[in-house]
């Protein structure tokens, strides 16, 4: 299956944009002072490993997506000749 340069662009920037968004997420999860993230006493509670899995499902499907989207649109630029 051919992917046109238009839709591989579009899955190479979700790709981008999954990672950007859940580096953010992560960041702020582990910096969390409100409470819901960590305990009293500083360990992590369940809202913390299952935003964690989350985001880690995220990067995997992201950097999935991404690569196709990239090699759709490498090979939609060979096939031109660009």
């Amino acid at each position: 299956m051919k992917l046109s340069r238009p839709i591989s662009l579009f899955l190479l920037a979700f790709g981008v944009w999954s990672w950007f968004i859940w580096i953010t997420f992560v960041k702020n999860l582990i910096a969390d002072a409100s409470g819901l993230a960590f305990d009293a006493a500083g360990d992590p509670t369940a809202y913390f490993w299952v935003h964690l899995v989350l985001a880690g499902t995220s990067f995997v499907l992201g950097t999935a997506i991404g690569l196709i989207g990239l090699r759709g649109y490498l090979a939609a630029r060979k096939s031109t000749g660009d």
